[in-house]
């Protein structure tokens, strides 16, 4: 299963992330980097360390389980 985290800073200064499933591929960094200026620009989201006011970063991330039979 693959997410999207995107990344921000709070007013406290503490990382806050937003995950997403199934993020649409190829990654359009542009429309990923709107996103977020919206998010920060109509409050979108807050935290318990306040409005969120900062990007810092953006990722895929793939996790793969394989369940075991016991």
């Amino acid at each position: 299963m693959k997410k999207i985290e995107l990344k921000f800073e709070n007013e406290e200064g503490k990382l806050v992330t937003i995950s997403l499933d199934n993020p649409v591929e190829p990654v359009d960094e542009v429309a990923v980097n709107s996103a977020m200026d919206t998010i920060i620009a109509q409050n979108a989201f807050t935290s318990s360390g306040g409005d969120l006011v900062v990007k810092k970063s953006a990722r895929i991330v793939e996790r793969n389980v394989m369940d075991i039979e016991i």
